[in-house]
């Protein structure tokens, strides 16, 4: 397989599937999967097996959900638009509005066409840790209506309440953040009859408190009487993936350097905006193992530096190298800057083959500008 390309691991989906499933019976909860962190729609008959349906954050995801994975599609926006409203509605079962701005203008045609309409709402309780770029209760949020902003003659005209505040967390950070969303809403939250608690939750992580997760919800429904719905992404296919490439050169410039042929600007941007370093099959730390390199990219970027990594024995140009956990945020965050070619999809199936499902040229550059 010509490097390099994203290896979507079949065997250990089914694993977060499961665990999701196990949760979604034992706490009477739905689940549905959030496209923007993992929309690789071939295997969407798979998870639709376990989960039920899919959340956008627009027109095309929506479409996506709709059309590729079937059963229920929700929506949330920061603000739609008339120019897509008319088909966006055409695509969607719930949709989730902003502010109260934007459910007065679009909310009474959303009733008309018989959709369930909702308000995201902002605790303004904060639990993230060192990532303020995703932090949706930070300083002047744009995201979610604050207690205050919300009257009684729209609350009243809601099916169901979001919310979305946390980010690769555990069950104490949403038990918390629940704690203070009824602090602040929770004359409306009787009124509802579902309550969307959005993503974030690790919920496949290994030290993730599931009993806990369980207990929150099951006292959201007895409590309000309300459908609970959870909406992860990155757990649905935590430690599912991986993005393969090849050592093109290696220099010298204070300390080793290989260049590889995936770029952290172009293939997996969150290496940069979280920023992060992903995890490599068979390396450690640098200084751990005994050969310690620089892993950067192709493109001019003097910042597309993968990481510092070890290694027992001499990088050669040629190896191929597994970044891990390269099914979240990858493959829907792609882009041709300097005209790098996009990465093939593959799909490692159960009994141990390689299905290529999608490839990229030329056409995918030349089609974007």
């Amino acid at each position: 397989m010509r490097t390099p390309y994203f290896e979507i691991d079949e065997a250990a989906l089914v694993r977060n599937l499961e665990i999701l499933g196990e949760v979604r019976e034992r706490a009477g909860c739905k689940i549905l999967l959030a496209q923007k962190a993992y929309s690789a729609f071939c295997t969407y008959p798979l998870i639709g097996e376990y989960l039920d349906g899919t959340t956008a954050s627009g027109l095309y995801e929506a479409r996506l959900g709709k059309t590729r994975f079937g059963k229920e599609t929700h929506v949330f926006s920061p603000a739609y638009n008339e120019e897509e409203w008319e088909e966006l509605l055409g695509y969607v079962d719930h949709i989730i509005f902003n502010s109260p701005t934007q459910a007065r203008k679009f909310l009474p045609r959303a009733k008309a066409a018989g959709k369930q309409v909702g308000l995201r709402l902002n605790p303004c309780f904060s639990t993230q840790r060192g990532h303020g770029i995703y932090d949706p209760c930070g300083e002047f949020s744009r995201l979610g209506t604050i207690a205050s902003e919300l009257d009684g003659e729209l609350a009243s005209m809601l099916d169901g309440v979001h919310m979305h505040t946390l980010c690769e967390q555990n069950s104490d950070d949403l038990d918390a953040t629940v704690g203070a969303l009824e602090a602040s809403f929770g004359a409306v939250l009787k009124r509802c009859k579902w309550i969307n608690l959005g993503g974030g939750h690790h919920i496949t992580r290994a030290d993730y408190d599931r009993e806990r997760l369980v207990a929150i919800v099951k006292r959201l429904q007895d409590k309000y009487g309300a459908t609970i719905y959870l909406e992860p992404g990155e757990a649905v296919v935590l430690n599912a993936g991986y993005l393969i490439c090849r050592v093109e050169d290696i220099v010298t410039n204070g300390m080793k350097i290989a260049i590889v042929d995936a770029s952290a600007a172009c293939h997996m941007p969150d290496v940069l905006e979280m920023p992060y370093r992903p995890p490599l099959t068979g390396s450690g730390l640098a200084g751990e193992k005994r050969y310690t390199y620089r892993l950067g990219g192709p493109t001019c970027l003097a910042g597309d530096v993968i990481g510092d990594y070890s290694f027992d024995a001499p990088l050669q140009v040629g190896d191929k190298l597994r970044f891990e956990d390269m099914a979240l945020y990858t493959m829907v965050k792609t882009n041709t800057f300097n005209g790098m070619r996009l990465p093939s999809i593959c799909v490692r199936k159960r009994d141990g083959s390689l299905e290529l499902v999608r490839e990229f040229g030329y056409d995918e550059f030349e089609r974007r500008l």
